[in-house]
């Protein structure tokens, strides 16, 4: 048995795979990325807590002394059993290492690979299904997402989509409609664009805000940023339907069929649900960077053909 084997048994430190486990688990509870095991962080501190690990767990170091410098090294016993677990998941291709993730995302942090969600989900007895779902990054949907952020409009931007992204497969759909839905909300700052609403589920894994297409899927239309708007559950149904459209100044447009409804309709306690955007003609809330602003062509064709004029 190696100095480090018999140091890990003496201490009673928990099993690499039992760490492996945790850190998957942990990585989802962090929406899919956690920072590197470096002194002081609060992950690592967090990880140990799990385990109940006590002082001389956390604070013992191994010694290895180099013969050729005549030098002593020391290094934390703990710490170095999360590198080797993560190390090892990555090896798997559960997880991506720091210097991968920081090539997309310029942050340096071991992050969840689908294969790697997968898992977490089985450990945590989540369906697989429920990934549409769950805000949770993976490596494969933020590759999708930054190059929706990244990508610049074409001068004559068409919203419509050819027909030849129906032939890929249905993981690529869905990872492509996650990589949509993150950037898009993303941009909103997770807000509702009609009503500004903002909040999480109480475990964070979920957003009250959902990526609606302006001229949706069933129409062709494009999985960008200028084809999207980031909706709270019920605006996203209202839009959908043709109770709102927005008009080429980003105002909301109310359908006339409002004044059709009975007073007991569209309202909650005594807020008007339906009404209240074109009472106060308001505007969107909307991006921070001016180039993610929904497209005028896709705003148009939406007030053409799915709000409903009355």
């Amino acid at each position: 048995m190696s100095y480090e084997s018999n140091m890990l048994a003496k201490l009673r430190m928990p099993s690499r795979s039992e760490v492996e486990k945790n850190l998957l688990i942990i990585l989802v509870e962090h929406n899919g990325t956690i920072k590197e095991f470096g002194t002081g962080e609060e992950i690592v501190t967090k990880i140990a807590d799990t385990f109940n690990l006590n002082t001389e767990q956390r604070k013992s170091y191994l010694e290895t002394i180099y013969r050729k410098e005549n030098r002593l090294k020391k290094s934390n016993l703990w710490h170095r059993l999360l590198f080797r677990a993560a190390d090892n998941l990555a090896k798997r291709e559960l997880i991506t290492r720091p210097t991968k993730t920081y090539q997309l995302t310029n942050k340096k942090e071991w992050m969840l690979t689908e294969a790697g969600y997968n898992k977490a989900l089985a450990l945590l007895n989540i369906p697989k299904e429920q990934k549409n779902k769950l805000f949770i990054k993976s490596f494969e949907v933020e590759e999708v997402a930054k190059k929706i952020r990244v990508t610049e409009k074409p001068q004559k931007y068409i919203p419509f989509s050819s027909n030849s992204n129906k032939k890929q497969t249905t993981r690529l759909m869905n990872i492509r409609s996650r990589g949509f839905r993150q950037a898009i909300i993303e941009a909103y700052d997770f807000k509702c664009a009609i009503c500004g609403l903002k909040i999480y589920s109480p475990n964070k894994y979920q957003w009250e805000v959902e990526a609606a297409h302006i001229i949706p899927h069933s129409k062709n239309g494009k999985d960008d940023i200028w084809n999207g708007l980031s909706l709270c559950r019920f605006h996203h149904w209202a839009f959908d339907v043709g109770w709102y459209g927005i008009d080429p100044e980003l105002r909301i447009v109310t359908s006339r069929f409002v004044h059709n409804l009975p007073n007991d309709m569209g309202k909650q306690w005594n807020y008007d649900l339906i009404n209240y955007p074109t009472n106060k003609n308001i505007k969107l809330f909307l991006p921070s960077d001016k180039s993610q602003w929904p497209d005028f062509l896709a705003l148009q064709w939406h007030m053409e053909n799915i709000l409903q004029k009355g």
